[in-house]
């Protein structure tokens, strides 16, 4: 018996209702991405912040009884004080050196030595460094006069750097504090994202792409920030000890140019040179501080190889590949964003490879399997 035949217009009324709705969900799905879009980066801090802390947390919260969110509100605590407080007190003195500078400019009270006639002789940019420091030396209201257009778009570009880097940190500091919040509630959060995992990828992979994300946003986050934090510290300590001014500040910038991915070593090359040229340490220590400095410059290329890719289910130089091409398309967060595309890119790519190479060496068995049976019925 044959089937009877549709109507054209049930068939067209089922295509306009699955049309209606499809088009009420993107119209949904569109004004939840308007609304959501001003704290996506936020939202995005704070789930990393609290992936790569929540180790952390755990072994607090099971020291303080199992008690999360007091666990969480100290990791916030500490945070907040480690960030916040070293930042305010670097602004209020930048702010402080600055207001000196101009008074004692507007007072005329700044001398600046005549320079050596062997600054002359320098190669390429010699004669000009010369006579502008001979100018700035003879007449500096002058030579600040000449300058004044450049030098107010130096105040303003300051100006505006200050403005975005104040801004950062107070956006770091309100993820920092939504971090803390996920971390109290980080069991259903992790379970509720391995459900998500699962929806899309399905009950086999979901997990693996879970667990997978997890732990590279924790590599990241070690082999990375941590790998800055620590070379920050060892120039910082070095920097101070070695009598460099202004110790802490440029620990700071090492610390950035760790996390993007810049070389130590465009901090400490100048220090080395100020210990040679500006300082006033006998050769032996001279030498002392050039070793220690040369080697805390080239610490992240040890430590980085072993703490990158830690853990993790994928080769080191996906994730490195991952966290440099995120970090040049997205900034910062583009780092870790970046690391997690691609290993998970990585890992379900070598799941297709794996599956027809099963594919493949399990083909031959059942065409052997069918001849034989063949061969044995004529026979």
């Amino acid at each position: 018996m044959s089937e009877a035949p549709v109507p054209s217009n049930r068939l067209s009324k089922d295509m306009t209702d699955v049309l209606i709705r499809v088009a009420s969900i993107a119209v949904v799905v569109y004004l939840c991405v308007r609304v959501f879009t001003p704290f996506l980066g936020l939202m995005l801090w704070a789930l990393i912040l609290a992936v790569a802390l929540y180790p952390l947390h755990r072994g607090l919260a099971a020291r303080l009884g199992g008690r999360t969110g007091r666990a969480a509100t100290l990791i916030v605590l500490i945070g907040i004080l480690l960030i916040g407080v070293p930042t305010a007190m670097l602004g209020s003195s930048f702010a402080g050196q600055v207001h000196d500078l101009y008074a004692a400019l507007d007072g005329k009270s700044v001398e600046i030595r005549p320079p050596d006639p062997a600054v002359a002789e320098w190669p390429l940019v010699g004669e000009r460094l010369y006579n502008a420091w001979q100018a700035a030396a003879t007449d500096l209201p002058g030579f600040l006069e000449k300058l004044q257009p450049q030098l107010g778009n130096l105040a303003k570009h300051a100006l505006a750097m200050a403005a975005n880097t104040a801004g950062a940190v107070l956006a770091f500091l309100g993820s920092l504090v939504i971090a803390g919040i996920m971390m109290a509630y980080g069991e259903s959060g992790s379970r509720a994202m391995e459900r998500i995992s699962i929806r899309l990828s399905g009950p086999a992979a979901g997990p693996r792409v879970h667990s997978l994300s997890t732990a590279t946003i924790r590599s990241v986050a070690t082999g990375v920030i941590g790998v800055a934090f620590i070379q920050a510290l060892l120039l910082g300590i070095g920097f101070l000890f070695a009598g460099i001014p202004g110790a802490g500040v440029l620990a700071l910038v090492v610390l950035l140019l760790g996390i993007l991915q810049a070389p130590a070593l465009l901090v400490s090359l100048p220090a080395i040179g100020y210990i040679w040229w500006g300082g006033d340490g006998s050769t032996v220590m001279n030498v002392v501080w050039t070793v220690y400095l040369l080697v805390a410059g080239f610490a992240d290329n040890v430590l980085k190889p072993l703490l990158l890719g830690r853990g993790v289910d994928v080769p080191m130089p996906v994730v490195l590949l991952g966290a440099l091409g995120g970090m040049i398309s997205g900034g910062i967060i583009g780092l870790f964003v970046g690391a997690v595309i691609l290993a998970v890119g990585y890992q379900l790519f070598m799941d297709w490879v794996d599956e027809g190479q099963n594919a493949d060496a399990t083909a031959p068995t059942g065409d052997t399997g069918a001849a034989t049976d063949t061969g044995a019925a004529g026979s």
